[in-house]
């Protein structure tokens, strides 16, 4: 596909969706996935992120995966940013995900810690440098130590803002002291997004700009205000979305995400709520 070219910069900061893929009959469904993105450009996400855990991305054939990112692009046609999802446990798969994200037009990639390899820290740093150099475009870390059985640790996340390209970590560890750490050692040079809904009010009280969210799927419009709110200096405005939305966040994870969330869309007649084996 032709790449969209975008003058002004990613702005790591907002409400960006998580975006689930939508199947029928075992394939990806092209009608549902363009209803969602204009369900969110039309409810106040600042971008959209496909081919994520909330994807199914470990269950996308590589022919799949690509195809999911460039039909994403394709359908926002450079109305929010796209950040993709590319990561992997293999260092050249990564490589070349996030080359293809780059040449498809992508505004930034995302890429989580190896799983299963369970690497050292000089081994995620070697990881994340060998992606970096090999494109341009942003990358957003992806820290989700209940998923791949690895914590990328604070010490080694600042010493990847050495490398231009890396702007950013979806932090979803939970840990706020971590988290306070992190900012506290990093300071501007990295942008911390929220990776886990139930702490994006903390982390932006602690100097967060935003969240990679999974409840924005179904309710974009309250996510984003919420974040907004926070951001512009509205505490009140902001705590009152939280309080609100937190039993909504609690039944997204009532089982392992996807399911819920996709559940859900089906009760709003977005999509067909197929999930892929073993889910």
């Amino acid at each position: 596909m032709k790449a969209i070219k975008r003058t002004e910069p990613l702005l790591l900061r907002g409400s960006m969706v998580a975006l689930v893929t939508p199947f029928k009959g075992g394939k990806i469904d092209k009608r549902a996935l363009k209803k969602l993105i204009d369900f969110h450009v039309a409810n106040g996400t600042d971008a959209i992120v496909p081919c994520g855990t909330t994807g199914e991305s470990a269950t996308l054939s590589h022919e799949e995966h690509t195809k999911v990112v460039e039909m994403t692009l394709e359908y926002v046609d450079g109305r929010i940013p796209v950040v993709a999802g590319t990561g992997s446990n293999s260092t050249e798969e990564a490589i070349q995900l996030t080359k293809h994200a780059e040449r498809a037009g992508a505004d930034a990639a995302l890429l989580i810690t190896p799983y299963y390899n369970k690497p050292t820290q000089e081994g995620l740093y070697q990881h994340f440098r060998a992606v970096a150099r090999e494109v341009r475009i942003p990358i957003i870390l992806y820290n989700v130590p209940a998923r791949t059985s690895v914590n990328l640790l604070p010490e080694t996340i600042c010493r990847l803002t050495e490398l231009k390209n890396i702007k950013g970590i979806k932090e979803a560890t939970g840990d706020l002291k971590q988290i306070g750490d992190l900012i506290t050692l990093c300071g501007d040079r990295m942008t911390v997004l929220s990776g886990d809904d139930f702490t994006t009010l903390p982390i932006l009280a602690i100097g967060g700009k935003g969240v990679i969210s999974v409840t924005a799927n179904v309710a974009p419009r309250d996510v984003s205000d919420m974040v907004h709110a926070y951001l512009r200096g509205d505490e009140k405005d902001a705590v009152a979305l939280h309080t609100a939305l937190w039993p909504l966040h609690k039944a997204m994870f009532l089982e392992t995400n996807p399911i819920p969330v996709k559940t859900a869309l089906g009760m709003m007649g977005m999509i067909d709520p197929e999930l892929r084996l073993p889910l």
